[in-house]
């Protein structure tokens, strides 16, 4: 009994596409994007499929940092009101104002996450 080993796209049937200078710089530009070489760029989407594109991957991944320092900033803004052991040793002006710091933290954090989605949106 011979095994049969599986073929190679290499071993395959090429197709030739005559495309202008400017068609392949685009082209070889979208598959560096979604991560692609231009063969495999063009079989996918020859094939009816899109692509997922890397740079939706980082913002993805950069939204989730984003969103994990939110959820730190909450808990930490949780703990000063709820008068947390910890800080026993702050009086009010001193709570008051790192309670300030963190609102101000938070809304810069609400700030970046948004620009990032309205990039996003834009790409």
């Amino acid at each position: 009994m011979t095994e049969q080993r599986a073929i190679t796209r290499k071993e395959t049937t090429p197709i030739n596409v005559w495309v202008t200078p400017e068609e392949k710089s685009q082209i070889d530009a979208l598959a560096k994007q979604t991560g692609h070489s231009m063969s495999s760029l063009l079989r996918c989407l020859g094939m009816g499929h899109q692509p997922p594109s890397i740079l939706d991957s980082k913002m993805i991944l950069e939204l989730a940092k984003i969103n994990g320092d939110q959820g730190r900033l909450g808990g930490l803004l949780k703990m000063w009101l709820t008068n947390d052991e910890r800080f026993a040793g702050f009086d009010a002006v001193q709570m008051r104002r790192t309670i300030e710091v963190v609102l101000s933290r938070i809304q810069q954090t609400q700030q970046a996450m948004l620009d990032l989605v309205i990039k996003v949106q834009g790409e």
